[in-house]
C-alpha cells in the first residue's frame, strides 16, 4: 500500500483538479482510484427474480464489506451506515423498491490510514433487468428544482437518472416517506453532525448507472449546501466523485451549474474500448469534470493483446480481473466469472429439501 495518502488526500481528491497526477499516474492516486472502484462494485443486490428478496440487499450493512471482500487485507477500513433504496414507477415497479447504493463512514483505524474521516457514497451500476428503462429514458429535463439555475440557464438532465433519484412511491416501506435523495441526504447529514469536529471529506462513487446516480448526487450535495455544518456554516467540506464508466448527465445548462460550484470535483475513468462514456448519444448532453483514459487492451494480461504497455505497479491480485468476466490468459489459472454464491444460494434444510434463501436477516 502506497504510503502518501494520508498527507496528502486533499490533493488526491482534485483540489488542484488533479494537476500533474493523471500523466503519469500518480502511485497513491492510483491506489485511491482502485479504492473507489472496489466500493462501487460492492452494492450486493440480489438479482433472482424468483426470490422473495429480489431487488434487495444480500447482506446485512454490518456484513457488507467482509461477505464482498473488502475486510481481510484491505487498510481502507468503513462502516456502512444508510442503506439507499430507490423507486421506479413501472406497473410491475409499484410497491417494490431498488437496493441502489450505501453511506458509509471511515472507522477510526481507516480515518488514520486516510488522514481524514471521509464519509463515502456509494451507487451501483445498472444490474436488475427493469432498470434497462431507467437508462433508456434519455429525455432531457429540467434539474432546476434541486439544482437551481446558472445565470437563468435552466440545468437539463437525463429524465430516467432524475426520476431514479427524486422517485417516492407510496406503497413501498423504502420509498413511501423518502426519496433515494431524501434519503442520502439525511443520512449524510447524520454522520457530518456526528463527525463535525474532526477533518471530514465527502466521497461519491459509482459504476455506469451509478457513475451518473453519483455525479448528480455530488452536485445536488454542493449546489444545496449539504457538505456544510449547521453550526458551522464557514466549514466547507470538499466533496469529489471518483466515476467509473460514466455515461454523460445533462446539457451544457447542467454544465455550467457543476462548473460554478466550488469544492466538488469529479474525476470521470474510462476505458478507450468502452461506449458507455459516450452514452446517450443525443448530441446536447455533455461531459463533465476531469478524464482519466485507460485503454485496456495494453495490458498483456488479457486474452487478445500483446502490448507491454501496461506495468503493474500495485500489489493487486490478477484473480479480480476475472471476478465477474474471462478476459485473463489461461496462463494465469484463474477461472471466469468465480464470484458466485454456493449453489447460488439454493440452501439444503434439516429435512434433506433444497430452498432459495438468498438475502440474511
Amino acid at each position: 500500500m502506497a504510503g502518501g495518502i494520508a498527507t496528502k488526500w486533499k490533493v488526491l481528491s482534485g483540489e488542484d483538479d488533479w494537476k500533474d497526477l493523471l500523466e503519469p499516474l500518480d502511485i497513491d492516486l492510483r491506489h485511491y482510484i482502485i479504492h473507489c472502484g472496489e466500493r462501487a462494485g460492492a452494492v450486493a443486490v440480489v438479482h433472482e427474480p424468483k426470490s422473495k428478496n429480489y431487488r434487495l440487499p444480500r447482506y446485512l450493512k454490518e456484513h457488507l464489506f467482509s461477505k464482498v471482500g473488502l475486510q481481510s487485507g484491505n487498510p481502507y477500513k468503513y462502516a456502512v451506515k444508510e442503506y439507499l433504496y430507490a423507486a421506479i414507477h413501472l406497473p410491475s415497479s409499484i410497491g417494490k423498491s431498488n437496493f441502489v447504493g450505501f453511506v458509509a463512514v471511515t472507522t477510526d483505524e481507516g480515518a488514520r490510514v486516510l488522514g481524514r474521516r471521509d464519509v463515502l457514497i456509494s451507487w451501483r451500476g445498472t444490474q436488475l433487468e427493469h432498470e434497462w428503462v431507467v437508462d433508456d429514458d434519455t429525455a432531457l429535463v429540467s434539474a432546476s428544482d434541486i439544482l437551481g439555475s446558472n445565470n437563468g440557464l435552466d440545468p437539463l438532465v437525463h429524465h430516467g437518472w432524475l426520476s431514479y433519484y427524486t422517485n417516492k412511491d407510496i406503497l413501498s416501506p423504502h420509498n413511501k416517506l423518502r426519496s433515494c435523495r431524501d434519503q442520502v441526504l439525511d443520512a449524510l447529514k447524520k454522520v457530518l453532525e456526528e463527525y463535525k469536529d474532526e477533518k471530514i471529506s465527502i466521497t461519491v462513487t459509482g459504476h455506469s448507472m451509478g457513475a451518473a446516480m453519483a455525479t448528480l448526487n455530488a452536485t445536488d450535495i454542493v449546489c444545496n449546501g449539504h457538505n456544510k455544518l449547521t453550526d458551522q456554516p464557514d466549514k466547507l467540506i470538499p466533496v469529489t466523485a471518483i466515476v467509473f464508466a460514466s455515461p454523460r448527465l445533462g446539457d451544457k445548462g447542467f454544465e455550467k451549474v457543476f462548473s460554478g460550484l466550488e469544492n466538488l470535483h469529479v474525476l470521470r475513468v474510462t476505458n478507450d474500448q468502452d461506449i458507455v462514456p459516450t452514452l446517450p448519444l443525443n448530441g446536447e448532453y455533455v461531459p463533465v469534470g476531469k478524464e482519466l483514459r485507460i485503454d485496456s487492451l495494453k495490458s498483456s494480461y488479457l486474452k487478445g493483446t500483446e502490448s507491454d504497455d501496461f506495468k503493474l505497479e500495485v500489489n493487486r491480485d490478477l484473480a479480480l480481473v476475472n471476478k465477474y468476466i474471462d478476459l485473463l490468459k489461461d496462463e494465469h489459472k484463474v477461472v471466469g466469472s468465480w464470484w458466485t454464491e454456493k449453489n447460488k444460494s439454493m440452501i439444503q434444510m434439516d429435512d434433506g429439501s433444497w430452498v432459495l434463501d438468498d438475502g440474511e436477516s
